[in-house]
């Protein structure tokens, strides 16, 4: 693994396999709707539901990320700036909802994630990358009889590190025997402070990045090591 997919793997694929394996529980025929899908963590989310097993319902805002979306395993493609998310998640499921839902979003469209979710569904609490943490209407998870989940990896490493250590184990297993493609949308050099920040800056705009960033530190003229990295080794 060369550095560029190692500096965002662990964080990006373990906040994912942690979400749809230990607090969704997403099994093989189920349906996940995994927002903001061709973002770093959405991407991961989409490519793992694949291997899984799951139907992966891709949503995003641009033609162009879910066209990646589907490149990493999304069988529908939903594009919910310009098609109202709740209908389209109905209309793929017959009906049903999704089993699994997860928001890295939230804002406005938590809300339809809620009304579009199956009988005994996993709503995922991801983050917030609209800006705005969403309020919920008690009622709806009543109405749905579906759980909303919250997931903290940094937490949950912290207070089960053997089973996060076994969690890296299997995503590295996958990694080598070609079933992940991560995906890096671009690799800023840091030769001074502050450049990474702005090249990640449309981020917070809601353009967003599609896969991950991943800096690239530069040595100073003189140093040992000078030059590219080679690789890292996939021994965890």
């Amino acid at each position: 693994m060369d550095y560029r997919t190692a500096a965002g793997f662990i964080l990006t694929y373990c906040t994912s396999w942690h979400a749809l394996k230990q607090r969704a529980q997403l099994g093989a025929g189920e349906t996940l709707l995994v927002l903001g899908a061709a973002g770093g963590v959405g991407l991961t989310a989409v490519e793992l539901g694949n291997v899984t097993g799951a139907t992966v319902i891709a949503a995003a805002s641009t033609a162009e990320k879910l066209a990646l979306a589907k490149d990493h395993g999304a069988r529908y493609l939903i594009d919910y700036s310009r098609e109202n998310l709740k209908e389209r998640v109905m209309e793929i499921t017959g009906g049903k909802g999704a089993d699994v839902i997860y928001d890295p979003v939230g804002g406005d469209l938590f809300d339809q994630c809620l009304r579009s979710i199956a009988w005994n569904g996993r709503l995922l609490v991801i983050g917030f990358a609209s800006g705005t943490i969403q309020k919920i209407p008690a009622n709806l998870p009543l109405l749905k009889g579906c759980s909303i989940v919250g997931v903290f990896w940094g937490r949950f490493a912290e207070r089960e590190p053997e089973l996060q250590a076994a969690n890296t184990r299997e995503l590295l297993d996958m990694y080598t025997s070609g079933r992940l493609r991560p995906h890096v949308s671009m690799s800023p050099a840091r030769r001074s402070a502050g450049r990474p920040a702005h090249a990640c800056r449309p981020a917070r705009h809601g353009q967003g990045h599609r896969g991950t960033v991943a800096p690239i530190f530069h040595r100073r003229h003189g140093d040992r090591g000078e030059g590219a990295p080679r690789e890292v080794r996939t021994s965890w």
